[in-house]
């Protein structure tokens, strides 16, 4: 389940909420009571591994990868 950040007008605290996407923009009350709050963006964070070691071939930019297209 996702989880949401938010933070309270009141009294500046920032809490995070678990709940399904569709209750992502109900009204959330902080943990003190208050209910003037609002939804924080979230930056998202990927990590992981793999097997494939990344490209190290070509040279620059274009439709394909830097070589001559043009014949």
């Amino acid at each position: 389940m996702p989880r949401y950040e938010y933070r309270c007008r009141s009294c500046t605290t920032t809490f995070e909420l678990s709940r399904p996407m569709s209750a992502s923009a109900a009204p959330a009350t902080c943990p003190e009571g208050h209910e003037d709050t609002i939804k924080l963006l979230s930056t998202v964070s990927v990590a992981g591994t793999t097997s494939t070691p990344p490209a190290t071939a070509g040279g620059g930019g274009g439709c394909c990868g830097g070589g001559c297209c043009c014949g």
